[in-house]
């Protein structure tokens, strides 16, 4: 018989450096998991990406055992690397604060496929796009 869910939780953390301190241990402590071995696993399966944030999405069963899987990092945080930034615009529409390439933005929809839901690469990449006129980054090339 399948377990009962709780909750679902998505947090976004640091790469292999995930501690039981807050985001961590005041999203999770309230539903009575061990947060010191949700820490571990996830350190442990995301040590080869550290520098980048990955989501972990948190499924919290009533029982109070848990799974969770790893998502790919968010459009923003991939959009600031590229165009080699510390944040977006605080004005979008009204400020540049980077650019990014055409080839830059497909090999960020290549990443960010299997989270997006677009059919298609061009989809995928006219998403990432629209993050990135949101952030204010301006989309260069051919």
């Amino acid at each position: 018989m399948a377990k009962k869910i709780r909750i679902v939780l998505t947090l976004q953390l640091n790469a292999g450096k995930a501690t039981p301190a807050p985001p961590v241990g005041t999203a999770l402590g309230p539903h009575g998991i061990n947060i010191v071995e949700f820490t571990k696993s996830y350190n442990e399966k995301t040590a080869d990406k550290v520098g980048q944030v990955i989501p972990a999405q948190i499924t919290i069963f009533e029982d109070r055992s848990f799974t969770f899987v790893l998502k790919t990092p968010p459009a923003a945080d991939l959009l600031r690397k590229a165009a080699g930034i510390p944040k977006g615009a605080a004005t979008a529409g009204l400020e540049t604060v980077g650019k990014v390439t055409r080839d830059q933005v497909r090999e960020i929809a290549t990443i960010k496929m299997p989270d997006l839901n677009a059919t298609s690469l061009e989809a995928a990449m006219s998403q990432i796009e629209g993050t990135a006129r949101s952030m204010g980054i301006e989309v260069v090339g051919g």
